[in-house]
């Protein structure tokens, strides 16, 4: 779309030209006070020379839990404290939410979800995953920045807001991280903090480019194209020619500034069972029956020895965790999940 220019707070400026219906905040001043901030806490909040890396805990804008991963690594959650957060979804609800997200993006979109996503790869006669590594670490504030620059904020308004919604990670949280990867050199840089509100939104946006041309390689191959956060997927039929199709995805995501983690790339014919978002896609998209045979259990021995000796792996609210695994295996399978909701409702939780 074209952009619209308009008169500067300043003169001695050049106009913006907005592309995007972003709200309009041509000065660093303009943009604290519709965050409801002095212009000193936000640049407290933003950062922008990394003080907040070296402070102290108590000090800090984030706590920060390490999570191991299924693949024997380590996650590092990076949750903002109450009041970044809350400027964090103001800038969400006034820039990010205006920023074009492709079609093929599936994850933390209104009236979009994992079915979505699975749905066009169902019955396929082919069906390839490719994951992107390190999705979030991988996203510096630069980045944000040129973002920000191209929907037409000047250049201290997008520093400041790439410097609300990136963090650095302090030095002693990255020493205590339970395994060593090239992840922790991205933490120690700019990054998108994972557990931030806003993080998700700027990722889509951030990947719009790189979804325009994963769906235009598809599109000439004869592929389906989705993705959902790091898991991008394609299918097609028998023919699907993967000599082009995979050496073109992997020069396209290190083209975008992505890497792809190698072990994590699979191809499925329709024989073998084929998975899209977590999602078993070979005929309508569904929970795998392995995981459904696994939570009726879990369920059937809560309600004959009590929920306690079930929650192996220590949930703060197991009731609340069964109830959300019940409603994903409901999503896809009503019947499946009124026979998983019968058996919950035999446990005693007094």
């Amino acid at each position: 779309m074209n952009g619209e220019r308009v008169a500067s707070a300043s003169l001695l400026e050049p106009m913006p030209v907005w592309r995007w219906p972003v709200a309009r905040w041509t000065t660093f001043d303009e943009c604290a006070a519709a965050l409801d901030l002095t212009p000193g806490e936000l640049s407290w909040f933003a950062d922008e020379r990394g003080w907040h890396r070296r402070s102290r805990p108590v000090l800090r804008h984030y706590s920060y839990r390490w999570i191991p991963t299924s693949a024997g690594g380590a996650r590092l959650i990076e949750r903002p404290k109450p009041r970044l957060a809350e400027v964090q979804r103001r800038v969400r609800g006034h820039v990010l939410d205006a920023l074009p997200v492709h079609e093929a993006a599936h994850g933390f979109r209104r009236g979009r979800s994992i079915h979505t996503c699975a749905r066009p790869h169902a019955g396929q006669d082919m069906v390839v995953r490719l994951d992107l590594a390190g999705f979030f670490p991988t996203v510096s504030a630069s980045r944000v920045r040129s973002l920000l620059d191209l929907a037409g904020y000047p250049p201290a308004v997008a520093s400041a807001i790439a410097g609300i919604l990136t963090t650095r990670t302090p030095v002693d949280v990255l020493r205590a991280a339970p395994a060593r990867s090239a992840m922790l050199g991205h933490l120690a840089g700019t990054h998108l903090p994972q557990g931030a509100p806003s993080s998700p939104s700027v990722a889509n946006a951030v990947t719009h480019h790189l979804d325009r041309r994963l769906s235009g390689l598809a599109a000439v191959l004869g592929a389906n194209y989705t993705r959902y956060a790091d898991d991008l997927a394609f299918s097609g039929d028998a023919s699907l020619p993967l000599h082009r199709l995979l050496p073109g995805v992997r020069r396209i995501v290190t083209d975008e500034g992505f890497r792809l983690r190698d072990d994590k790339t699979s191809v499925k014919p329709a024989y073998r069972q084929q998975r899209v978002a977590g999602l078993v896609v070979n005929a309508a998209p569904a929970v795998a029956r392995a995981e459904y045979d696994e939570l009726r259990a879990v369920l059937h021995n809560c309600a004959r020895t009590g929920p306690a000796p079930q929650n192996r792996a220590e949930h703060p609210d197991f009731r609340a965790h069964l109830l959300g695994r019940i409603a994903w295996i409901s999503a896809t399978n009503a019947t499946r999940g009124t026979k998983l909701r019968d058996l919950f409702d035999r446990i005693d939780w007094s």
